[in-house]
């Protein structure tokens, strides 16, 4: 693929010189059909599930929105995948998954290395986006802990599936997804090492059989001193650390000894509990131990020409979001690029476009990086925190480091199936619009509002012919003018472009050389935020928006700097500044294709955004009419219960627990959603009316 084509390095630029571009890995669909669902693109389907892998894992199921319909787990991921579309597959499975199947547009998958892992990993997943056709886990039932009160002189170890820290020393073990593995496995533990069985004594003055067949220690009688027995709980909790060996030591001692016996069905009970124990406490990858850190975890497989990386996003121990992305991983003249100096572009582009709240305090990467503590330094001061940045060789870590990295093996080879195609589609659109080189950033712009209500626009980027989510935008209309009976998508998309290029503008004003800014983008650290210029501006109308986005960046002094065009709809007509008539082209081009793939995503993107904010402004138009709750009011109430449902089912008291709610507004909001109560007695108000006024 050679050097990326407008990030050539300067003269003694660092890290991130020769490092290609960047994006998210979708997949190469014509124009339109990533919104149909497979079950209507036979050979779509094919090629998507071949490109499962037979390993255990998660799948997600994604509609033409790409919101997440289903969420599953399966030892063999291609078998399961599969079997929701085989032929007469609607009369084999249940209405439901039937009606899901038929809205299948898009089909993700994480591999994992045991179906233990998929099980706790779907549960995750579950909870974090509450997929509509999830029925199982969605109730957030938890997972069992074990936990063992160190704060006490005699800590007692149990099972739980509620973790209260009742003292900071108190330590929970987990999750484990097999309960009655995890309650046979402690009455293992219990009988191997002499340990306290009963919460409460049995008799007050003595001990009980217990203490004396050497189950217990006599902790009910302090037979044995607090120090001793925190000495036997430490051996007890390196079981449940994973770190066993001591009781397999003795299991196999144990089993040796009934074998000399020729007791060989004693010896066969323990073999079995052998096994138990291995699979109770095999690494859980998804959940690590030490929930209460969260983490980034970055791994890439490459050919020597593509680069995959994945992305983990870590937090509170569970996986709970991925991103992927691609890189040239050419350095120059055929020779391979570093794999640490590619992530190291992969971390300045991600962290720089995030808010710095989601900067996490570790990263785990598979390889150092050139600058590693510059980006550490970076990194820290745009969380406001410490950052660490780890390379994991050894137990736990690196273990999730090798899974990552195995993700990234399968979006390789799925993106160097289509990375051909992606780009002659580059390469035509540089023939359509003349430019010197195949544009690697492009932009589209869309504006959606139902008669000027609640206006709102959409910017989505594409990088070398693929949807880079990280880089999408939202934008809310502030231009008065524009509101409910009036629309102006003219003046709409104008106000979107100054906007978005304002910074430039003013940069440009100041003195700097946009065009050796631009050449310098490969490295965050070195253009003072300044990375995200695009090679193609791509506006979704006809002439008249064109016209309106021309004049935006003739404001800006910015209007002979960047390449602008628009893609009408009725015809897929390309017009370009200044021209009267379309620009010579076929509606199947792969160029045209690729600005259709951009205006579709635009207009899907804006549509959502719009369909959100229509929601809101309905919720909190409805509270509005509430007297005595003013727009903040609405909005505190709104983010304390998250619903109007939860507003209505919730009871006077508990309002009034929302910031900025008193007593009497309290009852006030009850009462709105609850008329029929206005004939009860009026004594409970009179009395939270005058706790109010204390």
């Amino acid at each position: 693929m050679g050097q990326p084509w407008n990030s050539a390095p300067p003269a003694g630029s660092t890290a991130a010189e020769g490092a290609g571009p960047i994006d998210r890995p979708t997949h190469a669909d014509p124009a339109g059909a990533a919104a149909r669902p497979l079950l209507l693109q036979p050979e779509r389907l094919r090629q998507r599930l071949k490109d499962v892998p037979a390993e255990p894992g998660c799948y997600l199921m994604r509609d033409a929105d790409d919101r997440i319909l289903y969420i599953g787990k399966a030892k063999v991921l291609r078998h399961r995948v599969r079997s929701y579309f085989q032929s007469g597959s609607g009369h084999g499975h249940s209405p439901r998954i039937a009606l899901m199947v038929r809205q299948v547009c898009e089909i993700e998958f994480i591999v994992t290395d045991s179906e233990a892992e998929a099980l706790a990993l779907e549960s995750n997943l579950i909870k974090n986006h509450q997929p509509h056709f999830n029925v199982l886990l969605k109730d957030d039932k938890k997972y069992p802990y074990l936990c063992i009160t160190w704060s006490e002189a005699y800590p007692r170890i149990f099972i739980t599936r509620r973790r209260r820290f009742r003292s900071p020393l108190d330590r929970f073990y987990g999750p484990y997804v097999d309960v009655g593995l995890l309650r046979r496995t402690l009455g293992l533990v219990k009988r191997v090492f002499p340990l306290r069985q009963r919460p409460l004594p049995l008799h007050r003055d003595r001990t009980c059989l217990n203490y004396d067949i050497g189950r217990c220690p006599g902790v009910c009688q302090e037979k044995i001193s607090s120090d001793d027995y925190h000495r036997t709980l430490r051996q007890v909790a390196m079981v449940f650390q994973g770190r066993n060996e001591e009781l397999i030591e003795l299991l196999r001692e144990q089993m040796g000894r009934y074998a000399e016996r020729l007791d060989f069905e004693a010896a066969a009970r323990v073999r079995d509990q052998l096994q138990g124990l291995d699979a109770l406490t095999a690494d859980q990858k998804m959940s690590l131990g030490d929930s209460s850190v969260s983490r980034d975890v970055i791994a890439l497989a490459s050919d020597g020409r593509l680069a995959a990386v994945q992305l983990f996003q870590m937090r509170a121990g569970k996986l709970v979001g991925r991103l992927g992305f691609t890189a040239d991983a050419v350095a120059g003249e055929g020779v391979a690029e570093d794999p640490g100096r590619i992530l190291q572009r992969v971390v300045e582009e991600h962290y720089s476009q995030v808010e710095p709240v989601e900067v996490p305090p570790e990263l785990l990467l598979q390889h150092s990086l050139p600058q590693q503590e510059l980006i550490g330094e970076w990194l820290a001061e745009r969380r406001g925190r410490k950052v660490k940045i780890a390379v994991p060789r050894r137990q736990q870590k690196a273990e999730l480091i090798d899974l990552v990295e195995r993700n990234a093996g399968y979006e390789l080879q799925r993106a160097q199936r289509t990375a051909e195609q992606h780009q002659l589609a580059t390469e035509d659109l540089a023939q359509i619009l003349e430019l010197v080189q195949p544009p690697r950033r492009i932009e589209g712009y869309d504006i959606s509002h139902i008669q000027g209500s609640d206006a709102v626009a959409s910017q989505v980027v594409f990088v070398d012919g693929l949807p880079a989510k990280q880089h999408y935008r939202k934008y809310r209309i502030r231009s008065s003018a524009i509101q409910a009976g009036h629309s102006d998508d003219f003046m709409a998309m104008a106000e979107v472009i100054r906007r978005r290029f304002r910074r430039w503008a003013q940069a440009k004003a100041s003195g700097v050389d946009l065009g050796e800014v631009r050449r310098a983008a490969g490295s965050t650290l070195h253009t003072g935020g300044l990375n995200d210029w695009p090679d193609v501006v791509m506006i979704d109308g006809g002439k008249g928006q064109l016209s309106a986005v021309m004049e935006a960046l003739r404001e800006l002094n910015l209007h002979e700097e960047l390449v602008v065009c628009s893609l009408a709809k009725q015809r897929e007509e390309v017009f370009l500044p200044g021209a009267k008539q379309p620009l010579d082209t076929e509606a199947d081009q792969l160029g045209v294709q690729l600005l259709r793939r951009l205006r579709d995503e635009a207009h899907r993107f804006a549509v959502s955004f719009h369909r959100q904010q229509r929601g809101e402004r309905m919720k909190r138009s409805r509270l509005s009419e509430i007297p005595g709750l003013g727009p903040k009011r609405v909005r505190d109430l709104l983010a304390h219960f998250r619903s109007i449902d939860a507003i209505q089912l919730a009871s006077v008291e508990r309002i009034a627990e929302a910031p900025g709610m008193g007593p009497a507004l309290a009852r006030q909001v009850w009462e709105y959603f609850h008329p029929e109560a206005d004939g009860e007695s009026e004594a409970s108000a009179d009395v939270l009316v005058g706790a109010g006024a204390d």
